[in-house]
């Protein structure tokens, strides 16, 4: 896949390389300060929230679906990140799959400080840009170009995402279920089986 046609990808296509690099260098960094931002912007929530608990009651349950969301498996996950590395685990997720929104939200539910959490997304945002500027889009497009080309291939893929939506699935549920839920759970089916 040559250069053109990874630009073409992005819709920038006749764009100098530097220009498009810089243009998903812009995209990248805005959408992770605005993740921040929102990690933020619960965290102020939350805490007025607590110590003022009034308002309608589509009010009250968007809160407790906002203090659910920040509890999930994803965002204690992402929350440990930066507590243990701090602003190196804000750089190192722009190149990760599946944990940078956890990341960056956390960064801003335990407040680090925004000059930090800048600084720290800068080299990171760099990485990402160039990335999936270059290399990235291109194996993307070409894996797709290369499975389309033959009804086979198409099945193949098809196949293949099939297997990980169901691995990733599965990998939820197990997290999501406690031992006294999974013994619960097959306690009816041994005793019906008697």
């Amino acid at each position: 896949m040559t250069p053109a046609q990874v630009l073409q990808g992005y819709g920038l296509d006749g764009m100098p390389v530097a220009v498009a690099l810089l243009c998903l260098f812009v995209i990248v960094l805005a959408r992770s300060h605005l993740t921040y931002w929102a990690g933020r912007g619960v965290a102020r929530g939350a805490r007025y929230e607590g110590e003022h608990r009034h308002g309608p009651a589509w009010w009250q349950r968007t809160v407790d679906r906002t203090a659910r969301l920040t509890s999930t498996p994803a965002a204690r996950r992402g929350v440990a990140l930066v507590h243990r590395w701090g602003p190196v685990a804000v750089t190192v997720a722009y190149v990760t799959v599946g944990v940078q929104t956890a990341v960056f939200a956390a960064a801003g539910l335990v407040r680090m400080p925004y000059l930090r959490f800048t600084l720290a997304s800068l080299p990171g945002a760099v990485a990402w840009a160039v990335i999936w500027g270059t290399v990235g889009i291109g194996a993307v497009w070409g894996a797709l170009n290369l499975a389309t080309g033959s009804p086979w291939g198409l099945v193949v893929l098809g196949a293949v995402l099939a297997a990980v939506a169901a691995g990733v699935i599965t990998a939820a549920r197990r997290r999501t279920t406690t031992p006294a839920e999974a013994a619960a759970v097959d306690e009816p089916a041994s005793s019906g089986s008697r």
